[in-house]
């Protein structure tokens, strides 16, 4: 992982009538809340590593178990059901291995796995549109409250080491069928949320053949042990992957394309320890939806959503890129999401996402959300706030949540409708929320919302090229790049924005370097503040080096433009007198422009 950054004093927080906060960005009122001065807290990033490396996806024994040797063919027609059930039911019973889909098309009903089984998809699964198909009813959990419903299209429950990969497509075929006339399932909907708030024991609430309940597309309950990896998900009936009450899940390298409505990406629900990366997300509602149970039944069963990683994905989708809730009853806490795109231009989908973050509850919800951090995250054309938490989701109740300590640094936004919108209650605030070192750009409603917020703590952040920071960095010594040792590139002044006389524009050639010499009146670790812009659509990363010795590599992510400025925060260590900080580009693209580093 990438080395931790200091996280700035939250002792800046919002005064009543927004004293700290200049007037034209106040929308409603802030709460009064002046915390008493403290010590730079830890990185709440320092506890990725743990969390990585408790999350080790499955291994399976070396053995093959093809289905077209259990009766499938792979014609587009065949009723493939029983041939998928002898081929996993065998692969169990030898102690485990790979069940292979060949090339080909192969039409099937449920699938349901078993432990130790990995799912190799090499050709094309596409589910038939038959309600009978997904009989009898299996325990799930439908928007957040139990019951019995139709099986999803692959199933698994209780089960250990468990995977899906490969390199083709799981087709769900669902606009095929009917599924898409059930809507969001209308007086069985509010059933099933009545049965929850009666709490009617769970194997009453029968739904399944004769309802509206939709099933989803890939089901994984109670599971440890979960990879899903490679293949292409696409035309679900709604959700697309749903584990629930699974531990240590990896997600990795998956395509998501959902049509219908509810068409949601990835949705771990009551999950413990999960890494979602390197995916792509097109989707016809929330790309990756954090979730633990709707309003009294998400109480009852109690199990929050939490220590989930969500790392170098790229989101187009009709609604969020990392949402949480809004079945969140059970609670939700340690998600961090970096390095993601959100609507770019290699993968613009059938929507463009309206919010980069997008947290969502409500005051019948309970539960809590706390701990949601988010860094270089890029964007571009969000159609509401890049940022936005809300505790209005929905009216009515009176068991509000709790909802806190959120950070978002080093994000940059070309193109919304606001940067952020933090929208509390009178009577349950938001609170503690630090935004950092962001840039937002083009964005046409120049003043964030911000009602009912505990705490809020704007640092380097810039909206349409205002800076709107409530406060300000630690002291710091400039050093300026043009100034600096420059290995394959040249100080030049042909953008506006930078600080100086200029900036340094690097060859585009791994190696090139620019080295500062900086002074430390002690020895101890310090703030590098790195200013670079960086106007191609591809990340420009640099290996950072102090007194020779690696410290970190960073991405340094597209700015909207070579005018467009971010700044990036590392800590550093530092001997006492003179040092050297050496920026070099690791990709044959070269540094991002290099203004200034600060150190602090």
């Amino acid at each position: 992982m990438h080395g931790s950054r200091r996280e700035f004093l939250r002792a800046a927080g919002l005064v009543a009538g927004g004293a700290l906060l200049p007037a034209p960005l106040l929308t409603g009122r802030a709460a009064a809340a002046t915390p008493a001065p403290q010590a730079a807290a830890a990185s709440p990033w320092d506890q990725v590593p743990a969390i990585l490396a408790r999350i080790v996806p499955p291994a399976f024994p070396d053995r093959t178990f093809d289905i077209t040797a259990y009766g499938a063919v792979g014609d587009n027609t065949t009723d493939c059901t029983p041939a998928f059930a002898k081929a996993i039911a065998a692969c169990n019973a030898a102690g485990g291995g790979t069940v292979l889909v060949p090339s080909g098309t192969y039409r099937t009903g449920k699938i349901h796995l078993l432990s130790d089984v990995r799912l190799q998809v090499n050709g094309t699964i596409r589910f038939r549109t038959d309600h009978g198909s997904y009989q009898p009813n299996v325990f799930t959990r439908y928007e957040g409250i139990e019951c019995y419903n139709f099986s999803p299209f692959i199933y698994a429950n209780g089960r250990t080491n468990i995977a899906i990969s490969g390199t083709g497509t799981i087709d769900g075929n669902a606009p095929a069928g009917d599924w898409s006339s059930m809507g969001s399932g209308g007086a069985d909907s509010d059933r099933l949320r009545q049965y929850g708030a009666d709490d009617t024991p769970v194997d009453q609430r029968q739904f399944g053949e004769g309802h509206k309940l939709r099933p989803n597309m890939i089901g994984l309950y109670n599971c440890t042990n979960v990879l899903v990896e490679g293949v292409t998900l696409t035309n679900p009936a709604m959700w697309t992957l749903h584990p629930v009450y699974c531990v240590n899940v990896t997600v990795r390298g998956v395509t998501f394309r959902s049509t219908n409505s509810q068409g949601d990406g990835c949705d771990p629900d009551s999950c413990t320890d999960v890494h979602i990366h390197d995916c792509r997300f097109d989707t016809n509602d929330d790309c990756i939806p954090v979730k633990s149970g709707r309003d009294r039944d998400g109480r009852r069963v109690n199990r929050p959503s939490q220590n989930i990683v969500i790392e170098n994905c790229k989101f187009s989708g009709r609604w969020g890129g990392v949402t949480i809730g809004s079945e969140a009853s059970g609670g939700v806490r340690n998600v961090f999401a970096q390095d993601c795109q959100v609507n770019p231009a290699d993968f613009p989908g059938r929507y463009p996402c309206k919010y980069a973050l997008y947290v969502k509850t409500s005051f019948n919800r309970g539960g809590f959300i706390e701990g949601v951090h988010l860094r270089r995250v890029t964007g571009h054309g969000l159609e509401r706030a890049a940022l936005y938490v809300t505790l209005n989701y929905e009216t009515g109740g009176s068991l509000p949540p709790a909802v806190g300590d959120i950070t978002a640094d080093r994000i940059t936004v070309d193109g919304a409708a606001q940067a952020f919108a933090l929208d509390g209650r009178s009577a349950d605030h938001i609170r503690n929320v630090t935004i950092s070192n962001s840039t937002f750009t083009n964005v046409t409603t120049a003043a964030p919302t911000v009602n009912y917020v505990d705490n809020l703590v704007l640092a380097g952040v810039t909206v349409n090229g205002k800076d709107i920071s409530t406060t300000q960095p630690p002291p710091a010594a400039r050093y300026e790049a043009e100034n600096a040792t420059i290995s394959q590139g040249a100080a030049e002044s042909d953008h506006t924005g930078f600080s100086g006389t200029g900036f340094v524009n690097t060859d585009n050639v791994a190696g090139a370097y620019v080295q500062f010499t900086v002074t430390a009146a002690a020895a101890g670790s310090r703030t590098l503040r790195i200013r670079y812009s960086n106007g191609t659509a591809v990340d420009r990363p640099m290996a950072i080096a102090v007194n020779g010795a690696a410290a970190a590599t960073r991405s340094y992510p597209a700015t909207a433009n070579w005018d467009t400025w971010a700044t990036d925060t590392l800590t550093v260590p530092l001997a006492a007198g003179s040092n050297t900080v050496r920026l070099t580009a690791t990709t044959a693209g070269g540094c991002p422009n290099l203004d200034y580093i600060e150190v602090a």
